[in-house]
């Protein structure tokens, strides 16, 4: 069952309306509020239009309502075009009178202040069971059913194409822009939802209404921040589950963006890195570029996927295939020669010249531009099972005849599961919208050929599975813990319960007591002062390591003085700690998005955490696969496998670590605010871990 609850009545209604209320029209189709009507019948809309404006008789040559009640029947959809101190009254009008769903234009609502968002949760609760779109959007374009519910101008261009992309966006200028973008690029689309506010109606409830529309095939979604990212996260796996491709472009990256986000559509923006983790987590490509946003969903659209990364790059112009191939290798491409086989099929083609055989990028500058050499050529590449995908450079000798180039791929294309990619050299948008149209995904940059590749490489989903249960006890051990920061002895006895291996130690109240566990558990010894008001206890000579037993007293002393010299309240008392050696120091934490909810962190652990960064982010729950893959992603993964002679660490028993800690954070639940073990001592193979030190912080 979805965890999305949009009636779907009245989305489909609103995505396939019988009837369009157009609220507030004008008769003068300059005016933004005259477009709506315009726009609907310059596209094409068969069903029944009715405009709703007391001053006017007809609009466009269709008769004018006075008012909503005036109406002739219920719509399936309204276009709102009223201002704020207007379109609440309007909105109850229309939930009075049975509409399945309106499309208010106007701003002025939770995006702009306190009394806005006062306004707006006015405008939620006049709509009643209605559903609303917006408030602060352009509207919804239905391409494939040619039905615009919307203002943006982008509308005025005519003949725009279809095909199976449909794409989301918080931002009605950006929905605007995507659509003139595709159009200008031959890049067909099917449906334009622009969310807004999303005083009701949000991105997830699209993404998942999508999921089901037969025209789509691929999502994609422009966001500046998830409100129900939980909702989304089973809408994204729904995807990958009905082999559709979902793509976003998120920003809030930068503190700037993130501020700009909140204030354009009172969306926060939330972590950066946190949301990498979500997409990650349920099989979303996100583009690192707002090109992406198109280019990569075009080249999904046919279906296609390379099965690894070896790519043949067939051009007519050297320096264009050199241009590319030094971006795919930097993108982590091969482009390994061709075999013996393949490299004969070339020869032959081109006339034994071998200058252009026996490497890639296959250059056949020096051979022409023949119909009969393109389509060999290409089809000798695609068939060699050396190569997972080909990239096509049509450089200036194309801008004559493009169609050469465009027929030669279309008729290749057809016999062949592998992607095939064209990328245009010359500034020519002119060859690029033809290869769009055709089927054939172009793009006019190497860059977009790279990241595009990239996005058509396998994606495994990660499986999903129920949190562990918690050992007996638990429930009762959190309840029983204060509110705010533990100590890290009472820290590491939460980890513990939960089955993380932490360092033999003992909590004493006082010196005397500490001498006594110094002699109790021998050898060398750390020695740390326990208090839960000290947050770093090093910078404030809290921490002694390589202790003998004797030298506790004195180090217990020397301690307490310096607690006191800061003014400090006195400790609780003293942790009295076996000291670690060898292995490796990783870092292992719990935080709590405000948007997005638990993160776990994995990574390299020690005094040199925040200076390298090496770290790993996935939302909670986890599984051993996931965990095993955030390993993967980490440069210290090297250290663990064993580095220049040094003995493999126990990588199962940190895995085994990393779920119990995990468990424990989903156990916890909303008390839980943050936790970390830094360093977990990851021993050799078959010596387990340890957790040396620990913080948990409890609501």
């Amino acid at each position: 069952m979805n965890a999305v609850t949009t009636d779907s009545n009245a989305l489909q209604r609103l995505l396939r309306p019988q009837s369009v209320a157009v609220i507030g029209a004008s008769a003068d189709p300059s005016k933004m509020t005259g477009r709506p009507v315009a726009y609907l019948q310059k596209h094409g809309f068969s069903g029944a239009i009715w405009p709703v404006n007391p001053r006017a008789a007809e609009i466009g040559g269709l008769p004018c309502f006075p008012d909503v009640a005036s109406l002739p029947g219920a719509p399936d959809a309204a276009i709102v075009l009223l201002g704020p101190e207007r379109a609440e009254a309007a909105v109850r009008d229309l939930a009075a009178h049975g509409c399945a769903a309106a499309i208010v234009l106007a701003s002025g609502y939770g995006e702009a202040s306190p009394e806005g968002a006062a306004r707006q949760a006015a405008l939620k609760q006049a709509a009643g069971t209605m559903r609303i779109l917006g408030p602060n959007t352009i509207g919804l374009v239905n391409l494939s059913d040619a039905i615009t519910l919307s203002a943006t101008g982008a509308l005025e261009i005519g003949g725009l194409p279809r095909g199976r992309l449909s794409v989301i966006s918080q931002s009605g200028g950006i929905l605007g822009s995507l659509l003139s973008r595709a159009a200008d690029r031959g890049i067909g689309l099917a449906k334009l939802i622009a969310t807004g506010n999303e005083a009701d109606l949000d991105s997830t409830d699209f993404l998942d209404a999508l999921l089901d529309d037969p025209e789509t095939d691929t999502v994609a979604l422009y966001l500046e921040g998830l409100r129900r990212p939980q909702a989304f996260r089973v809408a994204a796996r729904r995807a990958a589950a009905l082999g559709k491709s979902v793509v976003v472009y998120k920003v809030g990256r930068s503190e700037s963006g993130a501020r700009s986000a909140a204030s354009h559509t009172g969306a926060l923006a939330g972590a950066d890195r946190a949301y990498d983790a979500l997409f990650r987590q349920c099989g979303v490509i996100r583009a690192e570029s707002f090109n992406d946003l198109l280019d990569i969903p075009a080249a999904l659209a046919p279906g296609r996927r390379a099965q690894g990364k070896r790519v043949a790059v067939l051009t007519s112009t050297g320096g264009a295939g050199t241009l590319l191939a030094d971006n795919l290798g930097l993108a982590g491409f091969a482009l390994p020669v061709p075999a013996a086989a393949t490299d004969a099929r070339l020869a032959a083609l081109l006339d034994g010249d071998q200058a252009a055989t026996g490497r890639n990028p296959v250059d056949v500058t020096l051979a022409g531009l023949r119909p009969d050499l393109f389509r060999g050529a290409i089809t000798a590449l695609l068939e060699s099972p050396e190569y997972d995908a080909l990239v096509t450079v049509v450089g200036s000798s194309a801008l004559a005849r493009p169609d050469i180039v465009a027929d030669a791929m279309l008729e290749c294309q057809r016999t062949s599961e592998k992607p095939i990619l064209a990328y245009v050299s010359p500034h020519a948008p002119n060859i690029v919208r033809l290869l769009n149209q055709q089927g054939i995904a172009a793009f006019a940059t190497p860059e977009s050929c790279a990241a595009v590749l990239t996005a058509l490489q396998p994606r495994p989903l990660p499986e999903e599975s129920a949190p562990a249960a918690p050992p007996p006890g638990a429930a009762e051990m959190l309840a029983a813990l204060p509110a705010g920061p533990l100590n890290e002895a009472e820290s590491k006895a939460l980890f513990a319960a939960f089955g993380v291996p932490v360092a033999r130690e003992i909590a004493v109240p006082d010196a005397a007591g500490a001498a006594q566990a110094a002699q109790s558990l021998g050898g060398e010894l750390v020695l740390k002062i326990l208090a839960r008001h000290i947050a770093h206890k090093s910078e404030l000579g809290g921490v002694r390591v390589g202790l003998s037993p004797e030298e506790v007293p004195a180090a217990c002393a020397a301690m307490q003085a310096r607690v006191a010299e800061a003014g400090l309240p006195p400790a609780e008392g003293f942790l009295v700690q076996e000291r670690v050696r060898g292995g490796v120091e990783m870092i292992l934490g719990v935080h709590r998005d405000p948007q997005l909810g638990p993160m776990l962190l994995l990574g390299l652990g020690g005094v040199t955490a925040e200076l390298f960064e090496d770290t790993a982010l996935r939302p909670l729950p986890v599984t051993r696969p996931e965990v095993e893959a955030m390993l993967e992603e980490l440069r210290a993964m090297k250290l663990l496998r064993g580095f220049r002679g040094a003995a493999p660490a126990d990588i199962p028993a940190l895995v085994d670590a990393v779920l119990a800690f995990a468990a424990m954070a989903m156990a916890a639940g909303e008390r839980l605010q943050e936790a970390e073990v830094n360093p977990l001592f990851v021993l050799p193979a078959g010596q387990g871990v340890r957790a040396a030190d620990g913080l948990a912080v409890l609501a």
